[in-house]
């Protein structure tokens, strides 16, 4: 009994001491992480999805965060003379495999600035080509609501990859569904 008492004392300490450890590291590299996120996985696709306009500031620095309903939104501003352009935020929608996040470009006039993608876990050699130029570029200057040529839209879908397609286009919708609101606040 007194062995079964002193083991439980034991691992309750080690517990103890090493949940308070990672509390720590987790608060020591918050800042950390969040830059690395924003650096080489956010940065990029907003690059992308501005690269056609004309904007003279950092949208990385300029980030403005927003509330929508209960949701936090972090949005990346496009400025040219200090007036807002464009903004690009993020949207998600699920796809064949996992979820497909999309950095969305919207102009001032509601018209689509142009699409990244952010992270997937599609098939390679299917799925994966969302995120190749020859899907993405359809999106530039795309008027809402956005729709695959098969349903009567603009943009043609990667064949053997409808669901792959469709998940970009739902998680595109989602943010221009907001757009109002986030016009509302930002513009």
């Amino acid at each position: 009994m007194r062995d079964l008492i002193k083991m439980i004392v034991v691992l309750t300490a080690i517990c103890s001491v090493s949940g308070f450890a990672l509390s720590y590291i987790n608060d020591a590299t918050r800042a950390a992480r969040e830059y690395q996120l924003l650096k080489y996985v956010k940065e990029p696709s907003i690059k992308a999805v501005f690269s056609k306009l004309d904007y003279d500031n950092d949208p990385i620095k300029d980030r403005i965060k927003i509330k929508i309903g209960k949701e936090e939104k972090t949005v990346f501003p496009a400025k040219k003379g200090g007036k807002i352009i464009a903004i690009a935020y993020d949207a998600s929608a699920t796809g064949y495999h996992d979820e497909i996040e999309v950095m969305v470009g919207v102009k001032a006039d509601g018209t689509l600035a142009g699409i990244g993608i952010m992270r997937h876990s599609e098939t390679p050699g299917l799925g994966a080509r969302v995120a190749e130029p020859a899907f993405t570029e359809q999106f530039r200057n795309a008027k809402p609501p956005v729709k695959l040529s098969t349903e009567g839209g603009t943009i043609n879908g990667i064949s053997g990859a409808t669901i792959s397609s469709k998940a970009v286009i739902t998680a595109v919708n989602k943010a221009l569904k907001v757009f109002p609101e986030v016009k509302k606040e930002v513009f």
